[in-house]
């Protein structure tokens, strides 16, 4: 019988290059959020895929980018410190678009982390053509010799597509399998991810909240829970969960946007952020949401901790 094993994976890539989609695909449930914004990721969320075979730890890590703000820098440290750690690392490479200075760059920050085992994913495969992809395919091997970085696999995935799905997620979840140590599960049978539950709320109202933001606006949200439990003296098969959270925008003007004519898209955000924590909880959600403006947030160390970063 072959041994089991256990090892934490971790996916890189410039934003919005497919590392959030493809984690929720190996999970098998949507466990960190995804939008076409890039900068959708701040937190490193761990996904957990549990195999007979094997537990394979995924962490999510923001984009790698040229920083601009505080708040850039803190996310870019956040993804070095994160690699040095982890047994491989999963640079991801969207098939519908050329390799560019982005993605040069990640492979060169990639050929300084010298012990870990890199895989290079082609990303996004259902947006392009079988040529575009062959032609993907060899443009990110010949990244690899011209930087220095030893590709351990070059696999082509869609995190998206229904029909071969199942089969280039599940091929990638072997080879990244393969190249795990072997060892004991890390984590107890069941747990999807480490992340505290205030977090994944969080997360889901900001996703909620960027959803149909225009470009500016998405980097300038944040959201804390500040109150979060079950509400008392209910009968126990008529549970509530009460969250209390603030959303926090840079500037006034924002706050108007996000609140919308008469309240009309704090509304909305409300609904559909209480729908997916509903389905990710499993318990029926009163969700209480305030704006708040925190100034310049991104550009002022004092309030970056206090927004968690």
């Amino acid at each position: 019988m072959s041994e089991h094993r256990s090892g934490f994976v971790s996916f890189v890539g410039r934003p919005n290059a497919g590392k959030s989609t493809l984690t929720n695909a190996l999970v098998g449930q949507k466990i960190v959020i995804t939008s076409d914004k890039p900068q959708t990721t701040r937190t490193v969320v761990r996904g957990i895929v549990h195999r007979p075979d094997a537990q394979l730890i995924l962490v999510d890590t923001p984009g790698l980018h040229r920083p601009r703000t505080l708040l850039g820098e803190r996310l870019n440290d956040l993804v070095t410190t994160t690699l040095a750690e982890v047994d491989v690392v999963a640079v991801c490479f969207p098939a519908n678009e050329r390799i560019g200075p982005g993605d040069r760059f990640i492979a060169s920050e990639m050929a300084k982390v010298k012990r870990t085992k890199k895989v290079a994913v082609a990303t996004k495969t259902d947006l392009a053509s079988p040529e575009r992809i062959a032609e993907h395919l060899l443009d990110i091997a010949r990244l690899g010799t011209e930087i220095g970085v030893e590709w351990a696999e070059i696999v082509p995935v869609s995190a998206r597509s229904a029909d071969e799905r199942q089969s280039q997620v599940s091929l990638l979840q072997d080879l990244l399998v393969a190249l795990l140590p072997e060892g004991p599960p890390l984590y107890p049978d069941g747990d999807l991810t480490d992340a505290p539950e205030e977090v994944l709320v969080a997360e889901l109202v900001r996703e909620a909240a960027l959803d149909g933001l225009r470009d500016e606006l998405p980097h300038s949200v944040a959201v804390v829970v500040e109150e979060m439990g079950l509400r008392e003296g209910r009968p126990e098969d008529k549970p509530l969960l009460d969250v209390h959270a603030n959303v926090y925008v840079e500037r006034d003007s924002q706050k108007g946007i996000i609140i919308g004519p008469k309240g009309s898209r704090l509304r909305t955000i409300g609904t559909n952020a209480r729908q997916q924590i509903q389905a990710l909880l499993g318990t029926p959600v009163y969700l209480d949401l305030h704006v708040k403006v925190a100034k310049d947030w991104q550009r002022d160390p004092r309030q970056l901790r206090k927004l968690g970063f």
